[in-house]
């Protein structure tokens, strides 16, 4: 049996700094990102986008299972799936469409989460990628998400 990929977790923050708020469901728009998170007006980084595995494989690395992926502050958290690694790359998710942008380059802010955890999301973009959103839509933890082909 395969797995389904699917979207496991919705999070947001209102400005830099502040705490991750976890959604259930979320509208996602070219206008604001995920609605009520601060990069959404941000065109390269509108969206970041984490896959379970890489960021279980970055834990695992370190030793320390007991992160929450919102330590990562990420938007979207996907799992069963392959975030593409080429910019152009579209990704369906709910009724939303993502166009890759870039890697999601770890920061300071990693390291000072966990010791090591900054290098250990540097290979292979473990850290994610960022998005801009392409068609607006609606998210839900549970959707399932596909890559578009071109």
């Amino acid at each position: 049996m395969t797995e389904t990929a699917k979207l496991i977790g919705i999070a947001r923050r209102a400005k830099s700094r502040a705490p991750m708020e976890t959604l259930e469901q979320a509208a996602c728009t070219r206008a604001l990102g995920v609605e009520g998170d601060f990069r959404g007006k941000l065109r390269k980084r509108q969206v970041t986008i984490l896959a379970l595995e890489d960021w279980k494989a970055a834990c695992d690395a370190i030793g320390r299972d007991d992160l929450p992926w919102t330590t990562r502050r990420a938007n979207l958290l996907v799992s069963g799936f392959k975030l593409p690694r080429e910019i152009g790359s579209k990704i369906l998710i709910g009724t939303s469409v993502f166009k890759v942008t870039g890697e999601t380059d770890p920061c300071r802010r990693m390291e000072d989460a966990a010791p090591g955890l900054e290098d250990a999301l540097r290979p292979d973009w473990r850290g994610g990628v960022t998005c801009r959103v392409i068609e607006d839509g609606n998210l839900q933890c549970g959707d399932a998400v596909k890559m578009m082909t071109p």
